[in-house]
């Protein structure tokens, strides 16, 4: 197991300069000490690119946890890669610049980056796992794909059921925008999919489980995962003592966070509940036309912003 990173906590106070938030929702940026997203799946229809980016200038990190599935290496297609993405990937890199230490850990979509663990450029670091020192306790961050029998066993079949979710997701748009025009409430389909299969909800017990035993057994007080899609902060109970499980969820369906303060802990935030997102026009970066560059000057943009050239 790597080196634990200690965090020495600023104190909050008045959002400082750095990336603005879209004009609707200009104001002071929340400070929070570790903010972790997970299962973004840049590159892929179910991404949703522009509520992730309005709640990533919302907020003020000084540690930003990209816990695996970022970029969806296995579904990606150069037909398919929208500006709202690359906004997303050009303001990472902006933040990284700036001074905010970047982790990005691996998950199983993006498992082609695994090869170059241990990268580091400047304050954005690439790696499997991580742990960090905070106040509330050692907590144990990684994708948690380890876990997925089906991924250890039948890769084959677990990319193949990626893209059967990628296509619901993209039926449940379409699903969404005709009972939006009939006044009617939304469906998250696969999510009635997940509740409807008792294995399903047995296999995601099972992870919660296990990953809490394991981090039992290696000392930590907090684990936290992504993985599975399934937004989480629960207490479990190991022969070692409890453990809180974390989970950040995903940007795809839940649209959902981990956010981290030494005020309040760990807490789990959620897109649809935070009345500064809702209601916002699109975001001023809607217009910025160096997204739709060519990828030879978006590339030559990033080295810049990453200061290697």
């Amino acid at each position: 197991m790597s080196e634990p990173a200690a965090i020495s906590f600023e104190e909050t106070g008045p959002a400082g300069p750095g990336p603005q938030l879209p004009k609707a929702g200009r104001g002071k940026r929340r400070r929070v000490h570790v903010a972790v997203v997970s299962d973004i799946h840049l590159g892929t229809y179910g991404c949703h690119a522009r509520e992730l980016l309005r709640y990533l200038k919302s907020i003020r990190p000084q540690v930003l946890v990209l816990n695996g599935d970022i970029v969806d290496i296995w579904q990606f297609s150069k037909n398919y890669w929208p500006p709202a993405h690359m906004r997303v990937v050009r303001y990472l890199a902006g933040l990284a610049a700036k001074g905010t230490k970047i982790y990005y850990l691996t998950g199983n979509h993006d498992e082609l980056l695994r090869k170059f663990a241990g990268l580091k450029i400047g304050q954005f670091h690439l790696d499997n796992k991580l742990v960090l020192d905070l106040p509330h306790g050692r907590t144990w961050l990684f994708h948690g794909d380890v876990f997925d029998v089906t991924m250890r066993h039948s890769r084959w079949l677990a990319k193949l059921g990626g893209q059967g979710y990628d296509l619901l997701i993209l039926i449940n748009r379409f699903a969404n925008f005709l009972l939006d025009k009939l006044g009617r409430p939304r469906v998250a389909l696969s999510k009635l999919v997940k509740e409807r299969v008792k294995t399903a909800v047995a296999a995601v017990n099972n992870f919660e489980e296990t990953a809490a035993a394991i981090a039992a057994d290696e000392g930590y007080r907090y684990v936290a995962c992504g993985h599975i899609h399934q937004p989480e902060i629960k207490d479990i109970a190991t022969a070692r003592g409890p453990i809180t499980y974390l989970n950040s969820g995903d940007w795809v369906e839940n649209l959902t966070a981990l956010e981290y303060t030494a005020a309040a802990g760990w807490v789990l935030y959620r897109y649809a509940d935070d009345p500064r997102m809702q209601g916002l026009a699109e975001p001023d970066d809607a217009t910025d036309t160096a997204a739709d560059a060519h990828p030879a000057q978006l590339l030559e943009g990033l080295l810049a912003e990453f200061k290697i050239k």
